[in-house]
């Protein structure tokens, strides 16, 4: 069985009106905003490029290193600071120089090579490290000389069932270190919520 629906009349289509004069000022207002915004991203496109440094590495802790001129702090990990005491069994232990001495041992005497375009509030470039094939960020996670910060969680889950490195005892994450310590730097975490900040800040940051 079919059904038959009436046609109605058709309908009929008014011409819109022209926009008011608000309306397209607006219109050209957004225009300008849109353009000065596109104009200043174009401008400040060079800060954002990746800076490549690479040479013979002189370690200043476990997670920061200087090539040439360019000081380094290593992304996505922290490392305890060098003057840090940690505890194993009923004994305490410097773990900053541990930390240290992992970093040293490897690099291996080998070139290294970083890779950033971030920079933390000391100037210090963030970086990922080489030294041949051997990531070092990621292999001072896995060898319990560092801990996660912003990257490398899955890594410091494996260190920390193996005890590892600083896992096999107990300490004050770095960052707690450095709160109750007045003359340590101050550091937030490399996480991607602080990338597109960092993102934010140099693209609106005028000097």
């Amino acid at each position: 069985m079919s059904r038959s629906w009436p046609r109605g009349p058709g309908r009929r289509y008014a011409p819109r009106p022209p926009p008011s004069l608000w309306r397209r000022l607006l219109d050209y207002g957004l225009t300008v905003v849109l353009l000065g915004l596109l104009i200043l991203v174009a401008a400040r496109l060079d800060r954002f490029e990746t800076r490549n440094e690479q040479g013979t590495a002189v370690v200043n802790d476990g997670d920061s290193i200087t090539l040439g001129a360019e000081r380094i702090r290593m992304r996505g990990i922290d490392a305890p600071e060098y003057m840090q005491i940690c505890r194993k069994g009923a004994a305490d232990y410097a773990c900053g120089k541990l930390a240290r001495q992992s970093l040293v041992r490897l690099i291996a005497n080998r070139p290294v090579s970083c890779s950033g375009w971030q920079r933390d509030r000391y100037g210090r470039l963030l970086g990922d490290c080489k030294a041949g094939e051997t990531d070092l960020n990621r292999a001072q996670v896995e060898a319990g000389w560092a801990v996660a910060y912003g990257d490398f969680e899955a890594e410091e889950a494996g260190a920390r069932a193996a005890k590892a490195g600083v896992w096999a005892g107990s300490f004050e994450e770095p960052q707690d270190w450095r709160d109750s310590h007045r003359d340590a730097p101050v550091e937030r975490k490399h996480s991607t919520l602080a990338s597109i900040g960092d993102l934010l800040r140099e693209l609106f940051r005028f000097w």
